[in-house]
């Protein structure tokens, strides 16, 4: 048994933000049903390379962004542009329990696919909407993409080096964080609204905007400034509130250290032939660590560049200073407690047999995740869902797929 085994979710979302969140019910044991446009599907299908290439034949598949986020779906083609596809979604949102979507600002009201026109059919359907602003306010019409979010939401003015330094000025996230959190968020949510469910009958509209989301996920920063009424700037690797607390340059690249409390930087100043440091009344707190972050800095560097980078590790892991590598994704998965907690799974495919997939960080000890369905061809699952759940027969089935519909 898994933990959302009694669960259908209706998947109208794509690209990243909704589909990361119904991977995550999927995992969680769902039945996602994933509706996407016959002939072309989620736009992600095509953001390569890379490609899956098809061993046999060498025939390139679906990108591995596409991958990435739509493990354990079933996908259904269905043309919702068409009465008799949009009648067909319709009656699959009667039998869900969930349906997630992401459709610019009343872009499902012409089709009849509202929340509105949904709870009428089915008043236990929790609708998740996901929107670049949310469903009010000046900016909800705009389209919203992730890039734009994080700047627009405050990430990139504290991202990167600082202004003043080579290589300083705005700077992005490596991933799309702002689509990432908001399908964790929307998670969240839809769980939090299948508990209200569960007491009341009734299901309800999630509204989630990304601009929203990316606010709420500055945290310390937002409230720096609620607080302060100044506004962080960019720091680099560097910690507004915490020194040491940064990567240090070694004889062969970069160490990560993270002192979080003045007895580690006792250990460490003691570490690096300088206990003298910790009872230097500019060194000895945090809060003057600081303070004179620019006199402390500069020492620490002179010490760290005399060793490498894995004798330093070593040296530091031996006194409990917290401290890691920078790592590119190969060593990621390389890395002894990444394969001790299988980070990489394998998940069948319908083409090349089993593909590599990164595996979910929630570990249920009665309902654990499983690894038996891989992200799904476009369609492939369209006769079989439309057979079980709707009572379709082929002769129906072929009628749908002469005029487009499916």
């Amino acid at each position: 048994m898994r933990a959302l085994d009694d669960i259908l979710v209706l998947d109208l979302s794509r690209v990243l933000a909704g589909p990361f969140c119904t991977q995550m019910l999927a995992d969680l044991g769902a039945r996602v049903i994933k509706v996407e446009k016959p002939g072309s599907g989620d736009d992600t299908r095509g953001w390569g390379p890379p490609f899956l290439t098809d061993p046999e034949t060498g025939e390139k598949g679906d990108a591995a962004y596409y991958l990435a986020a739509n493990r354990g779906k079933h996908s259904v083609t269905i043309d919702m542009a068409t009465p008799e596809g949009q009648d067909l979604v319709r009656r699959l949102a009667a039998r869900a329990d969930v349906l997630v979507e992401n459709y610019k600002l009343g872009g499902l009201k012409k089709y009849g696919l509202d929340y509105e026109s949904l709870k009428e059919i089915n008043p236990r359907l929790v609708y998740c909407s996901i929107t670049g602003f949310g469903q009010d306010g000046p900016y909800a019409p705009r389209a919203g993409y992730d890039f734009m979010i994080q700047a627009m939401g405050g990430l990139m003015s504290v991202t990167g080096e600082k202004d003043a330094l080579p290589g300083g000025g705005p700077q992005k996230a490596g991933i799309a964080i702002a689509d990432l959190s908001t399908g964790l968020h929307a998670v969240i949510a839809v769980l939090a609204a299948l508990n209200q469910r569960h007491r009341t009958g009734r299901g309800q509209h999630i509204d989630l905007g990304l601009l929203d989301v990316q606010v709420a996920m500055m945290t310390n920063q937002a409230m720096t400034y609620l607080v302060s009424g100044d506004a962080p700037a960019r720091a680099g690797n560097g910690h507004a509130a915490i020194v040491p607390y940064q990567a240090f340059p070694t004889a062969d690249g970069h160490l990560i250290i993270a002192v979080g409390n003045d007895g580690q930087f006792a250990k460490l100043a003691d570490e690096l032939g300088h206990p003298e440091w910790a009872a230097d009344e500019r060194f000895t707190l945090n809060r003057a660590r600081v303070e004179h972050r620019d006199i402390l800095i500069p020492l620490i560097e002179a010490e760290t560049r005399r060793y490498g980078s894995a004798q330093l590790l070593d040296a530091l892991e031996r006194r409990q200073i917290p401290s890691g590598p920078i790592n590119t994704m190969d060593k990621v998965f390389a890395d002894p407690q990444a394969q001790a907690r299988d980070l990489r799974r394998e998940v069948p495919h319908a083409t090349a047999g089993t593909i590599p997939t990164v595996a979910s960080p929630l570990r249920l000890s009665d309902s654990p995740v499983a690894y038996d369905r891989g992200p799904p061809l476009l369609g492939e699952h369209t006769d079989s869902v439309l057979i079980e759940l709707l009572g379709l027969d082929a002769a129906a089935l072929d009628a749908l797929r002469a005029k487009g519909v499916v």
